[in-house]
């Protein structure tokens, strides 16, 4: 007889897909530890009875890695290593009715709002008094703070809608509680996510606040940079751009999502702007904070993309040289707009145009990274790794842009230090204390 080897009330939290995602986690972890239970997150080789996994329903490879985990963690539970398996997030949202017929091993399946049902499942209350508290995973120094959920935006590729529901801003009283809250606890970095901030309070003061938030937020003593992510163009709050310039621990950072520019795709994608008006955001952002790091993602292969919209795509890359870019190929989505057409661009043609951009902007990231060399740059450090220190200036968020490696003895983690750029590669730089 197999002896079990699990704690029987010890739970272990599987996050998979975005930093949005991430923050779900961090608040069922901190739920979890407010009822006095044995939590851990992402625990290799945990010895945890029951597994909890957070999962994303994007696209399709990010489909294929939650169920590979879901199916993963059943063969653990067969083989007696785990005693309860639940699953939550995107993909049990928009799939739960499936899931259970396909994968009836899993105890049970939940939303991306049912929250205090897992929380019940797993023998937990549901603690009012813990709202805009979280217990954060990622570095001590640096956190995510989710200022809404959900989107309203028509884009025909995205399925966020259908697993997140409509746009809802979180409160600036609310957030700024949180973000005081985090500061106490040693952070002194906050992104700021959402699937569309430039969206924000539209829905609960019936205007777009973002500029009055982010002006709450760079208050809090002690938050020394803010940074913003995932800011639609279209309806582009640019008043944000005037305090961007004017408060120092707002980063001269930007992530703003352009997904494509020629007038046809952009026109097909549904995404309310063109070519024109993307173009003269761009210049007003650059001329408003001179010195801005432009953060964007571009999709190639959507349906109906010709070679010449491509072509266009190309053009516009090589002209404005934007500082930190990535790219996803098209991946066709039941229930969305884009579904009705046919996915006629072949997987061939998609990694082609996919190699084609990347190449361009490996070479732009180089000739950029190199100006640098000579700068002294305000720096935080994220980590020591193999004798070196890694940290990251104001123009890069963790995990997706560049990272500095810094040449020091006795640094801090999660300190500021300048550092003068000594040299620079395609997506990295070399650097010293000064």
């Amino acid at each position: 007889m197999k002896t079990k080897a699990y704690k029987r009330d010890k739970i272990n939290i599987v996050t998979l897909g975005c930093s949005k995602n991430l923050v779900d986690s961090e608040v069922l972890l901190s739920q979890l530890k407010g009822n006095e239970m044995d939590v851990v997150h992402e625990e290799t080789n945990s010895n945890a009875g029951i597994v909890v996994i957070n999962t994303c329903g994007f696209i399709d490879r990010a489909k294929e890695e939650s169920v590979n985990t879901i199916l993963d963690y059943v063969n653990r539970k067969e083989h007696g290593l785990v005693e309860k398996v639940f699953v939550t997030g995107c993909l049990s949202e928009r799939y739960k009715d499936q899931l259970e017929v396909e994968i009836p091993e899993v105890d049970a399946y939940f939303g991306t709002n049912d929250l205090p049902n897992l929380l019940e499942s797993l023998q937990a209350d549901y603690k009012k008094e813990l709202v805009g508290e979280r217990i954060t995973t990622t570095e001590s120094h640096f956190a995510y703070l989710k200022i809404a959920e959900g989107c309203n935006r028509p884009c025909s590729f995205c399925a966020i809608p259908l697993m997140r529901g409509k746009h809802k801003s979180r409160s600036i009283e609310y957030l700024v509680k949180e973000a005081t809250f985090l500061v106490q606890k040693g952070v002194k970095e906050i992104m700021l996510i959402a699937q569309d901030l430039t969206y924000y309070g539209l829905d609960l003061y019936g205007k777009r606040r973002l500029n009055d938030l982010l002006i709450a937020l760079s208050d809090i003593e002690g938050l020394e940079w803010i940074r913003l992510h995932y800011a639609y163009p279209s309806g582009f709050p640019t008043e944000v751009l005037q305090t961007m310039r004017e408060r120092d621990n707002i980063c001269n950072y930007l992530d703003i999502p352009l997904q494509h520019i020629s007038d046809n795709v952009l026109k097909i994608m549904r995404r309310g702007i063109n070519r024109k008006r993307t173009e003269a955001l761009i210049k007003k952002i650059r001329e408003e904070v001179p010195g801005i790091a432009i953060r964007t993602t571009l999709l190639i292969g959507h349906p109906g993309e010709t070679e010449q919209d491509y072509q266009e795509l190309l053009e516009f890359i090589q002209e404005h040289r934007i500082e930190r870019l990535g790219v996803f190929q098209y991946s066709h989505e039941e229930n969305t707009y884009a579904f009705r057409y046919e996915d006629d661009i072949p997987a061939e043609v998609k990694q082609e145009r996919w190699d084609g951009v990347m190449e361009i902007q490996q070479e732009i990231s180089l000739e950029l990274n190199r100006k640098l060399v000579g700068k002294v740059c305000k720096t935080i450090i994220d980590r020591e790794e193999n004798g070196y220190y890694v940290g990251r200036t104001e123009y890069d968020s963790p995990e997706v842009d560049n990272e500095v490696i810094v040449h020091g003895t006795d640094l801090e983690i999660g300190e500021f230090y300048q550092v003068e750029i000594t040299d620079a590669m395609e997506y990295d730089l070399i650097g010293r204390v000064v």
